[in-house]
């Protein structure tokens, strides 16, 4: 039962208050106790004692398995991070002349990637004298929306940025799913007013 360093918790001899209130390990609260006899009572029940409530007056004392409980704290952190969604974003270059196989190729591999619900940022790059034509480049774009129109929405329009033109398009349950919690948001903003 050695002392622990701690993240936010103070543990056994790293408590150094005169008085503490005590919560034994089951949950019941056992009263105010000078902190030595709070040590002891710990000691003696094979646990440790943790400080879980530094301000308030006398501070809170828990006795309690501290491995156990930082353990269990790391299992939760877990299965909290295996519920998060992380939306990826993937990206396909194309050139202004590009060849109708090359566009059928990438075509497909953008279209796997929206299947996996990754969005995808599709990039034209522009070289020497293909500058003075950006509208082959926003063809193109509007080539590729145009074919993926059943699967995917444009999150973000056709834009230019130096010798590159970008677009950004996503999955539509990925999007609809975007809007929905949008519009639910309107809608409890105005039945507050």
């Amino acid at each position: 039962m050695g002392t622990i360093a701690a993240q936010g918790f103070r543990l056994n001899e790293k408590i150094n208050v005169p008085e503490c209130r005590l919560i034994s390990y089951n949950g019941e609260q056992l009263g105010i106790y000078p902190i030595e006899a709070a040590r002891r009572i710990a000691s003696d029940a094979g646990m440790d004692l943790v400080e879980i409530a530094p301000n308030s007056n006398p501070p809170v004392c828990r006795i309690m398995d501290y491995g156990k409980f930082k353990y269990d704290q790391a299992i939760k952190a877990k299965q909290a991070r295996k519920k998060q969604s992380k939306v990826e974003i993937k990206e396909m270059k194309f050139r202004p002349k590009i060849d109708v196989g090359d566009y059928n190729t990438k075509k497909k591999h953008v279209l796997r990637f929206l299947e996996q619900g990754c969005k995808v940022k599709i990039t034209i790059m522009f070289r020497g004298r293909e500058m003075a034509h950006p509208d082959q480049g926003l063809g193109i774009l509007e080539r590729l929306a145009e074919d993926l129109k059943d699967i995917a929405v444009i999150e973000s329009k056709p834009k230019m940025e130096g010798r590159n033109m970008h677009m950004l398009i996503a999955p539509i349950q990925a999007s609809a799913k975007k809007k929905q919690t949008t519009s639910d948001k309107k809608s409890e903003d105005q039945g507050k007013e």
